[in-house]
């Protein structure tokens, strides 16, 4: 490998760790969905890295298909901006619904008390949630359909870095450093996104929310949406 192609590499390999670590888009749905749901590390890590190929490929395939058509860098980027502009909507809308969701959850997962009275005076009461024993909010569909929504939204999601990193060494007629400098890029990417969801994921199992646990889902919905937000406004 030249130098020239030594540097670009590492300069790939280094945006791909800035840009995951600056966008909490990249964990953040991952580390607060996992939390409300319960999943398992393995589980949050496996849908890290799906949802991580996802993100990352689509990027990879767009900049490939810019390249192989002779398409110049501005409009290839203007496609990812209008990617990102998508994927940050899909994020608020899916973060405002699982909102929505997750009061109803809280709502109906109050403890209350029924007071009862026996012969003799005597009065006493329990308290139950009803959510409990009548309702089944994991069922088995309800799992299975989070992470695909996840998925989608991390396809359309672009990594806009990488394209002009891409078009560098394709212009030098180098098919083979436009493989590295993907690979680079992609596999700094998704091992960041991996790790920072699984050593938060692990601390927030030591978190104890108390009586706020049962809003777990509202704290995701809206953390989410910020998430969305700080996306289309901020452009983190």
């Amino acid at each position: 490998m030249s130098d020239e192609m030594l540097v670009l590499t590492s300069t790939a390999a280094a945006i791909g760790f800035f840009h995951t670590l600056i966008g909490p888009d990249h964990y953040l749905p991952f580390i607060v969905i996992a939390r409300a749901r319960k999943w398992s590390l393995l589980k949050t890590t496996f849908v890290t890295f799906v949802c991580g190929v996802g993100h990352v490929a689509s990027s990879v395939l767009l900049g490939f298909a810019g390249i192989a058509l002779g398409i110049v860098v501005t409009e290839v980027a203007a496609v990812e901006s209008f990617r990102a502009n998508i994927a940050a909507w899909m994020l608020i809308t899916f973060g405002v619904l699982y909102f929505i969701w997750g009061l109803k959850r809280a709502a109906q997962t109050k403890p209350h008390k029924h007071i009862h009275g026996h012969f003799g005076g005597v009065v006493h009461d329990h308290s139950h949630i009803h959510s409990k024993d009548h309702l089944h909010p994991h069922k088995k569909g309800d799992k299975q359909v989070t992470p695909w929504i996840l998925f989608t939204i991390f396809v359309f999601g672009p990594c806009e870095p990488l394209v002009p990193v891409l078009m560098y060494p394709a212009a030098k007629n180098s098919l083979s450093g436009v493989f590295i400098v993907a690979a680079a890029f992609g596999i700094v990417t998704i091992m960041t996104m991996c790790l920072v969801v699984l050593i938060s994921s692990y601390g927030m199992k030591f978190i104890d929310l108390g009586r706020v646990e049962r809003f777990n889902h509202s704290i995701a919905g809206a953390t989410i949406c910020i998430s969305g937000l700080a996306i289309n406004y901020i452009g983190i």
